[in-house]
């Protein structure tokens, strides 16, 4: 129990997105935080993905920084959302349906995370250390923590008032409390890639993806093929981000991660098969992009609860999720927003009661938002979906074709961040 004179403190495991927003947004609600997370630094990884971030986001994080033009300065407007069919054999696409209010901003999660973690105070992160155990002690409602220093092997020990769990979809924590719980595959994979294009601007690549692709720089571009669909968009810095979903039985998961690095062989079978289903233009920028990754792409049915005594979960570990709303950072986001206002609301006296009111507001939102994520990936893949005939981006109609449309994501632009508030109150 937190004495008097003192802040309550919280051990967040996990440094990523979900982390570090629940740091800004917990020290925000006058608590005392420290993030664990085994990674030896913070640098982002160059071949890093990009993301979408919704306004409300956007709005939130301003809050957390002290300089709001690095956010703008960090992004790209994302203001049309536009899905296209391409016909493989004649290598030409056209326009399905577009959304030209979509309001996103892009960025590079390396430059969020970076943003995020230089508007932290000194010392808030422990890096290089592995999680290894927590034990609530109910007596006295604290928590404590085991974590395996990476550097030196030494097993430290803290404890603090609340842990929040931000170690992501293949969460540990998450695996204690429901040892039965399964992650779902998707039923496909996304190659996925940054190409920078700051050294090559006049290249041939480049004007020709620019004649194919006007808009980017402002468009959100899906493109839909027989059974397989993918994405591009620009970011800061002259870069541009792609992705192309492929369906393929699950492969075998090693580790703790769902990222695969791939070998030349595989790296080489993908531009091949790129060159037959993509139009030219986009098929060079991947054929271009130095370090493409592969990604496993798994969500899970919506859990029935998301925490457990003074343990709580946050981000991909609450609700692992497919990538087609752009939504798992937002949800991130959001999920550190709401935890932070239930905590300041309650206080650190009454732990449990703002847990129950995170997860009776959070809950219900994200569960229909990875349902609508899993029912639009299998949509724009081609496969069974129980209500519905297989989606066929040739022959389609333009009533299917509107189920497409990001803005139809349950709670689009109003997920409210408490009982009382709207989306505008922060």
């Amino acid at each position: 129990m937190v004495g008097e004179g003192r802040k309550a403190r919280a051990v967040i495991v996990g440094g990523s997105i979900a982390g570090i927003s629940s740091a800004h947004a917990l020290i925000l609600a006058g608590w005392e935080v420290l993030v664990l997370e085994k990674a030896t630094s913070p640098t982002g990884s160059p071949t890093g993905a990009g993301l979408g971030l919704n306004p409300l986001s956007l709005q939130i994080i301003l809050n957390w920084i002290s300089h709001p033009q690095f956010l703008h300065n960090n992004t790209l407007p994302l203001t049309i959302d536009q899905n296209q069919v391409t016909d493989s054999e004649k290598k030409v696409n056209w326009t399905l349906i577009r959304d030209e209010s979509f309001n996103f901003r892009a960025t590079h999660w390396a430059d969020l995370h970076g943003l995020l973690y230089n508007a932290l105070p000194p010392q808030v992160f422990l890096w290089g250390h592995l999680f290894l155990s927590v034990h609530v002690v109910n007596e006295n409602g604290s928590v404590i923590v085991k974590a395996k220093d990476l550097k030196t092997g030494e097993i430290i020990e803290i404890r603090g008032d609340l842990l929040v769990a931000a170690d992501g979809c293949l969460s540990s924590i998450r695996q204690k409390y429901l040892p039965d719980f399964k992650l779902r595959y998707s039923g496909y994979c996304a190659w996925r890639g940054v190409l920078d294009y700051s050294k090559i601007e006049n290249s041939e690549t480049i004007i020709n993806i620019k004649k194919a692709y006007p808009e980017l720089g402002k468009c959100l571009y899906f493109d839909l093929a027989s059974g397989t669909h993918s994405g591009l968009y620009e970011l800061m810095n002259k870069r541009l981000n792609w992705f192309w979903f492929v369906n393929q039985p699950e492969p075998e998961v090693k580790g703790t991660s769902v990222t695969m690095k791939v070998t030349t062989d595989m790296i080489e079978k993908m531009h091949q098969e790129a060159e037959k289903v993509w139009i030219s233009e986009l098929a060079m920028v991947m054929k271009e992009t130095k370090e493409p990754f592969l990604n496993f792409i798994y969500d899970s049915d919506p859990l029935e609860k998301i925490f457990w005594d003074n343990v709580v979960l946050v981000g991909d570990a609450a609700h692992p999720t497919t990538p087609h709303c752009a939504r798992s950072t937002n949800m991130s986001i959001l999920d550190a927003a709401v935890l932070g206002k239930c905590l300041e609301k309650w206080g650190a006296e009454k732990i449990e009661s703002a847990l129950e009111e995170y997860q009776f507001i959070r809950l219900p939102i994200t569960s229909k938002q990875v349902l609508h994520a899993r029912r639009l990936g299998r949509m724009k893949q081609g496969l069974v979906i129980p209500d519905r005939d297989p989606f066929d981006p040739k022959s389609a109609r333009q009533e299917d074709c509107q189920e497409l449309l990001q803005r139809n994501v349950p709670f689009f632009n109003d997920a409210p961040l408490s009982f009382a508030s709207s989306t505008s109150s922060i």
